[in-house]
């Protein structure tokens, strides 16, 4: 398995978002793509892709922009992939009859770890992940001179 960089984007545009929630701060597409490093159009869709999903609500005007559109501990990892990849790469591979008992074991082996990682994403919402991130940051201050 491999994140994307669709996926990474659209996760670190979504932590920008949570860490907004409970202010219920709208953020403009510029300030996340500025923060991150992101493309803006290619931002945007991803935005877009991700209000279609109910993950966002997007709001127009002078103070609008986007925020999440429920409570980063109810959004999964799973729900993120799923949106922007689609359902079909969350899924393990099923095993099939393999020509020979090498292609057999690489196969068994490749499924149990597609496995464990759905697993481990499953395991993990938008919550975990900023609260993750938040405490990485305490741990490494920045000193500065």
């Amino acid at each position: 398995m491999e994140l994307s960089s669709r996926v990474r984007y659209a996760l670190l545009a979504l932590l920008e978002l949570a860490s907004h929630y409970h202010q219920g701060n709208y953020l403009q597409i510029d300030q996340i793509a500025a923060n991150h490093k992101i493309p803006d159009r290619y931002l945007a869709q991803l935005l877009m892709a991700l209000r279609r999903c109910g993950i966002v609500r997007s709001q127009r005007g002078a103070k609008g922009g986007y925020a999440l559109a429920k409570e980063p501990r109810k959004i999964t990892m799973p729900e993120v992939l799923t949106c922007l990849e689609g359902s079909k790469n969350l899924e393990p591979e099923s095993q099939t009859v393999s020509a020979t008992p090498e292609t057999a074991v690489i196969e068994s082996v490749w499924h149990e770890a597609t496995t464990a990682a759905l697993a481990v994403f499953q395991r993990h919402s938008l919550q975990d992940l900023l609260e993750k991130r938040d405490e990485s940051q305490r741990s490494n201050p920045m000193y500065y001179i």
